[in-house]
């Protein structure tokens, strides 16, 4: 029941939300609801009422074999709980602004936690399918509608790439229906299915690409950037943070153990694609004057990382990844909403019109600096961890892979300290002349995050026992 709760709490609110007549009740309903979730989140992952409670089936499509088939796993537990955290954080930054047609909104923001919720806890392959285009459909109305003035054009170049990976997928998910004596979409059931080597690299292919647009990772990547920096801004702090994991998590839940030989086969390329498009993303990000580009591109050289590491095929290194999926969301949250809060109240994101914030902010200056020196793993703060394992999953794989990767450390240190130093420092523009502190909530929700940071920075034993299980379940079968 717990399972289910997590995708009818928000779902439930997001409908009665379109009803609301006020922004003000849009607002508190839909913060209501995500902190509901939240707590729902927290119960899921202590099993607080029992195991059995977190998993959820019954039947759904019985012609063609498909189930409503829900459960909470370890990494499941652990990516739903991030959801959680996120959209109350979320709501709670950018409560003060003002959104046209707000009731819509926010009730299309609470849709896309529900479908985020399923696609993370489905355990029916075409029930994952159905959440995962239940997600790009509120993520599409709300960049073309509350987007920058370049909107239509990015939002439609985000629809193109990530509708034609879910064609793709939808392909792959049919086909392996079919070769399935079961006749069944459950999980467990394309664990057992035997295909040639022939079909496996084709279905991986599909399935993979599918994956690697949504991630995204190079050369799959080039609707990101764009799209990050027209969508509002409490839309792209979803985006990065949490719906970036749906891909990570399809390759962990649905690629690795299903397709273990073809994973073995293309390993090596994807591996080095991860690692050009790390570098790349790093350089580019050096040369940026926009934030909010500069977040976009710091995030694909994490994702790439992330990528990497997965199929190294090393345990260590998917432990790694395991809690970064969980530590990026929290640090990329937090980086966005230091992005609204700035260009909130001074109308500008660009570095070149920015400066001297630390005089002006002081708070909003030391709460960022710990979330940039946490996007750069800085020892005790919560990346670390991950990251030092993900490097070591990548050393055992090949040492000049680890090396050539570990370069977008150093460029990771650059881009982060010149944000950090054009941003605070220095003397005060026009722009920033007149700058004040931010908001009682902004703050409240960057320091939440802050000492999140620091509490997995110093003890992440806990979200390494949490996802332990779906570690040892993708490197199984992994040759």
């Amino acid at each position: 029941m717990i399972a289910l709760l997590l995708i009818l709490i928000p779902l439930i609110s997001g409908l009665i939300t379109f009803f609301t007549k006020s922004e003000r009740d849009a607002k508190s309903l839909s913060l209501f609801a995500s902190i509901l979730t939240l707590a729902v989140s927290f119960a899921g992952v202590y099993s607080l009422f029992g195991a059995a409670q977190n998993a959820y089936d019954t039947t759904w499509l019985s012609f063609i074999g498909a189930r409503f088939s829900i459960g909470l796993d370890g990494m499941s537990k652990m990516l739903c709980l991030l959801t959680g955290i996120a959209f109350p954080i979320v709501f709670g930054a950018v409560y003060g602004n003002t959104y046209k047609k707000s009731n819509s909104f926010y009730a299309l923001m609470l849709l896309m936690q529900a479908g985020l919720m399923g696609v993370f806890l489905a355990t029916d392959c075409l029930l994952f399918y159905f959440f995962w285009e239940i997600v790009l459909i509120p993520a599409y109305f709300l960049c073309s509608i509350w987007g920058g003035e370049k909107r239509i054009t990015v939002t439609f170049k985000f629809f193109v790439y990530t509708f034609v990976g879910s064609l793709l997928m939808l392909v792959g998910i049919l086909y392996m229906y079919f070769k399935n004596p079961e006749h069944s979409f459950a999980l467990q059931s394309f664990y057992h299915i035997r295909l040639s080597a022939t079909d496996e690299n084709f279905v991986f292919c599909l399935f993979f690409i599918a994956f690697a647009i949504k991630m995204p990772v190079f050369p799959f990547h080039t609707w990101q950037p764009d799209t990050y920096e027209q969508a509002p801004t409490a839309v792209t702090m979803i985006l990065s943070g949490v719906m970036v994991k749906m891909g990570l998590f399809g390759v962990i839940r649905w690629v690795l153990p299903v397709m273990p030989n073809a994973t073995a086969h293309f390993s090596q390329l994807i591996i080095i694609l991860s690692v050009i498009g790390m570098l790349y993303a790093s350089l580019i990000a050096i040369r940026q004057d926009d934030l909010k580009r500069l977040i976009a591109y710091s995030s694909i050289a994490h994702i790439g990382l992330m990528c990497a590491a997965i199929f190294s095929n090393q345990q260590i290194g998917m432990q790694g990844v395991m809690i970064q999926m969980f530590n990026h969301g929290i640090n990329v949250i937090g980086l966005w909403i230091v992005a609204d809060a700035i260009e909130t109240q001074l109308g500008t994101r660009k570095f070149s019109e920015l400066g001297g914030l630390a005089q002006k902010a002081p708070a909003l200056a030391i709460l960022l600096v710990v979330m940039a020196l946490a996007n750069i793993a800085l020892p005790l703060t919560n990346a670390f961890v991950g990251e030092f394992m993900m490097f070591n999953g990548l050393f055992r794989y090949n040492i000049w892979v680890a090396v050539i990767g570990g370069i977008s450390i150093i460029l990771a240190a650059v881009y982060t300290l010149n944000m950090i130093q054009k941003t605070f420092y220095g003397n005060t523009s026009i722009v920033t002349d007149g700058a004040m502190e931010i908001s009682t909530g902004t703050k409240i929700m960057l320091v939440i995050l802050v000492v999140v940071v620091i509490i997995l920075g110093v003890y992440p034993e806990p979200m390494l026992q949490l996802t332990n299980d779906a570690v040892q379940t993708a490197l199984a079968t992994v040759k």
